[in-house]
């Protein structure tokens, strides 16, 4: 087994991640910004001022054979500012390449960076999903930090022994998600209309348990090195039968309407300067994960069904989450 240093292990990816790979049996470095609700003899938490600071990594990655770096700064966090882009920079970029650089000087074998779709853009044409052969096109600030990001990662692999894996999910849900999949969630729980009738995009998304998956078979899988790997469930829904399961499975049938309406206005995302959540459902955004299925012989395990399932159930339990 290995010694893997695991960022972002606080978060809604990183906690299931964690887990996963102490189930495995390898051991864990820590780094977090407060105390973990959970300890395990295998894992080693220390304190770190976070990646926008000048942090020095050189203890905790001793003996350390794999990085997993799925800590960034948050996508919509004053997006509209005059300096957002600078911002995300700092952290995602420069925080990324420092702990990257510092890695393969410590010895480490691999690392594996957790990007994100977007950089291909924010909405695929009808028939084209984003593969790993798309024209990079990132629009939000976030987007084009992690383009950025993983650039300079490929580049520092040609100075260095060390491997990079770059991981490209979708949105990712689960029990416990937030951000728009929740708002959306109590949305329809509220029962209040939706301007969505007829909405037959088709967007992909991934559950945290597939994408949990997928990010383990990097970990040592030696045909991921040097690769982009797009990742989603296998199943893109179209918006209408999201909106149709979800409104199943809590009990309340969506209200769809064809105009905008009160309801459309208020139902925004929270951070200024970004879309409407509801233009940005009425988009088309699909992945195609066929390279990654065969260059990893990886499928995804977990059917969309259960996935949404269980997503629903945590809500119901913990609808203000």
């Amino acid at each position: 087994m290995s010694k893997i240093l695991l960022t972002g292990s606080s978060g809604f990816i990183g906690q299931a991640l964690a887990r996963r790979l102490l189930a495995e049996g390898h051991r864990l470095r820590l780094p977090v910004r407060s105390p973990l609700s959970w300890q395990s003899d295998n894992a080693v938490v220390f304190q770190f001022d976070g990646l926008e600071a000048p942090e020095d990594w050189t203890s905790a990655l001793v003996g350390v054979d794999v990085v997993i770096h799925c800590a960034s700064r948050p996508r919509g966090m004053n997006e509209s500012a005059s300096d957002a882009l600078a911002e995300y920079r700092r952290c995602n970029v420069d925080g990324s390449v420092r702990l990257a650089s510092q890695a393969a000087r410590a010895g480490a074998q691999r690392f594996v960076f957790v990007s994100t779709v977007e950089v291909c853009g924010e909405q695929s044409l009808p028939g084209r999903p984003f593969s790993v052969e798309s024209v990079p096109a990132p629009v939000s600030s976030h987007a084009i930090s992690k383009l950025e990001a993983e650039r300079a990662l490929f580049a520092l692999t040609a100075s260095s022994n060390m491997e990079v894996v770059i991981v490209r999910p979708p949105p990712c849900y689960g029990p416990g998600v937030k951000g728009d999949f929740h708002a959306l969630m109590q949305w329809l729980d509220c029962g209040k209309p939706l301007p969505l009738a007829g909405a037959e995009n088709r967007r992909s998304m991934i559950s945290r348990s597939n994408l949990v998956d997928a990010l383990t078979r990097c970990v040592h899988h030696p045909a991921a090195a040097g690769h982009i790997l797009h990742v989603s469930d296998g199943e893109d829904l179209t918006l209408a039968a999201l909106l149709s399961r979800l409104g199943e499975m809590l009990g309340k049938p969506p209200k769809l309407s064809h105009s905008p309406s009160m309801s459309a206005w208020l139902f925004r995302n929270r951070a200024s300067g970004r879309p409407a959540l509801i233009e940005r459902l009425k988009t088309a955004m699909q992945v195609d994960i066929e390279h990654t299925r065969r260059l990893l012989n990886w499928t995804p395990p977990y059917g969309i069904e259960d996935s949404l399932a269980q997503t629903v159930a945590y809500f119901r339990k913990h609808p203000q989450h």
